[in-house]
């Protein structure tokens, strides 16, 4: 039985080289060794029986020790687990799926990318009715002939999606993958273009890859380089290819307009055309259903991305064409390049329609302290205070501040600091208070950041030397974000500022074994406060000494 325990438990762990972060319990993976934990169980309660037998003579002994036992192993399990597994009166999911949804218009179509945001919005639609004129369409299950029908049916108050091609065109092995061949070897090995353009229109472009002439084939540029086909699978031959990477998408204007996909004072922002260029090697089934919607829809539907992942084929390539409402990422002609600098903000903002959103939105009571606030929804304040902060800045820049401050306070009554972690993304809050005028309650939110910051420093330089360096990496990444926050009460509040240097290189100091110099003080001696100037410059030269 221990082997069987063994090999159904830590080997198939091993064997299956399961992650070690999961959105959700995995528990299912192990049931064949709780089935022998189990048979233990009764092995151990017949085990005490027979202990007590000889001291003790009843003929309830044995229903005494089976009660005793039927009341401690799940009391035990309750007793260690109870906490950290309670759902009582937290609806954050809940409230995560009708976010998604208040962002969409009326009959808008929501690209869900992930299981983590598309069960919730399942919930939402299929149990408790709610929005039910918004189609919901996982892009993973996409890929599948059945999952496709699905969507090409009316469900509840949602229209079936718009969509040119028939079954034949995806079914079940059929163009799963279409690689990318925008050019073939002739006679002398030198690359030719396979057509004299470099750019289709997006329903030409569908009319090639979903086309059954020889010339669409992969088998057709074989014979252009002179290559005998029957070397390659028979299926590989016949699979299509699209011979460009550039794809334009008209702009239907006056259907964008008809149908609020844009408002009216952004009319004169709207771009002719969509301008999109294909960067991977390969089109999967689900981003061709994809790029047929759009090219079917002629601007009629809203189509919208639930955001959580930052391919450009999550996107299929139009992430220069958002606009982010609320939670989900609006598909419109207006042309809004992706920064570089910082690729996680995508798209423009509508600062009088978000803000119309965020101010009903219902958290889900994820601001009750008495809530466990588990992983999961802890992750989900990177996307809310990601997406609120953009709010603010935008209401800031278009000299809001009344507003700018109420985003920001809902935010802060909603992910309170204690519970929801993620201090980096607390930066630019504090920075809008500042800029609104709201010092103490910039101060504020600064001193909880810092405080959590100070506590990681202190129980890291209460380690030895050793452990210090084995950790030399989080310590490092503590002091440095705590230093961005110090350097913007330096930026907004210099009086403020000249307290909180001092207490920084306090901290700073705790880790001066590091600097490998005798020009930073030691722990023993009184520190100066930094220069604010200096500190601004850069303080964050740390590297471990080598031995």
């Amino acid at each position: 039985m221990l082997v069987f325990f063994l090999f159904t438990g830590l080997a198939i762990q091993v064997y299956t080289n399961v992650r070690p972060f999961e959105p959700r319990e995995r528990d299912y993976s192990v049931v064949g060794s709780f089935y022998v934990f189990a048979i233990w169980i009764g092995f151990g309660v017949y085990a005490l029986f027979e202990m007590l037998q000889t001291k003790v003579k009843s003929k309830i002994l044995a229903p005494a020790i089976t009660v005793l036992c039927l009341i401690l192993v799940p009391g035990i399990l309750a007793a260690n687990n109870w906490d950290d597994h309670d759902r009582s009166d937290k609806y954050t999911a809940r409230a995560m799926a009708k976010m998604y949804l208040d962002s969409c218009a009326e009959n808008g179509i929501l690209f869900s990318i992930g299981d983590n945001d598309t069960f919730a919005l399942w919930y939402a639609q299929e149990i408790e009715g709610y929005r039910t004129d918004v189609r919901v369409v996982n892009t993973s299950l996409f890929q599948t002939d059945w999952y496709i029908d699905q969507m090409k049916r009316k469900a509840y108050e949602s229209d079936p999606v718009p969509s040119s091609l028939t079954h034949e065109q995806y079914r079940f092995g059929t163009r799963d993958y279409i690689m990318k061949k925008t050019y073939y070897q002739d006679a002398q090995g030198k690359p030719q273009p396979l057509l004299n353009t470099d750019t289709l229109y997006i329903k030409d472009f569908m009319d090639f890859v979903t086309s059954d002439n020889p010339k669409t084939k992969f088998k057709y540029i074989l014979q252009m380089q002179g290559e005998d086909p029957s070397y390659y699978p028979s299926q590989l031959q016949n699979s299509n290819y699209f011979p460009v990477e550039n794809i334009r998408v008209p702009v239907n204007k006056e259907n964008a307009l008809k149908y609020g996909i844009v408002d009216p004072k952004d009319a004169d922002k709207m771009v002719d055309f969509l301008d999109i260029k294909i960067t991977d090697g390969a089109i999967y089934k689900n981003r061709l259903l994809m790029l047929d919607i759009v090219a079917t829809n002629d601007w009629k539907r809203p189509i919208y991305f639930t955001g959580g992942a930052f391919g450009n084929d999550d996107y299929i390539w139009m992430k220069d064409y958002l606009q982010l409402d609320g939670m989900a990422y609006k598909l419109v002609p207006i042309k809004t390049p992706v920064n570089r600098a910082n690729p996680f903000d995508m798209g423009r903002v509508d600062s009088d329609f978000m803000y119309d959103k965020v101010k009903n939105w219902d958290w889900g009571n994820s601001g009750n302290s008495d809530i466990y606030h588990d992983v999961e929804t802890r992750k989900n304040a990177i996307t809310y205070r990601g997406n609120l902060a953009r709010l603010i800045e935008q209401l800031i820049n278009e000299e809001q501040p009344e507003k700018a401050e109420e985003i920001a306070d809902i935010a802060m009554d909603n992910m309170p600091v204690d519970y929801f972690g993620y201090y980096t993304l607390l930066e630019p809050y504090i920075s809008a208070y500042y800029e609104i005028g709201s010092q103490e309650k910039a101060r504020k939110l600064f001193m909880d950041v810092a405080e959590k910051y100070q506590e990681s420093l202190t129980y890291y330089s209460k380690l030895d030397e050793e452990q210090q360096r084995f950790v030399f990496e989080q310590i490092y990444t503590d002091i440095e974000r705590y230093k961005s926050i110090v350097d913007v009460v330096i930026t907004y509040d210099k009086e403020f500022a000249k307290t909180e240097t001092k207490t920084f290189s306090n901290f700073l100091n705790l880790f001066s074994h590091f600097y490998g110099g005798d020009d930073i003080p030691t722990t023993e001696e009184t520190p100066e406060p930094l220069d604010i100037d200096i500190l601004q410059e850069d303080t964050m030269r740390i590297t471990p000494v080598e031995d």
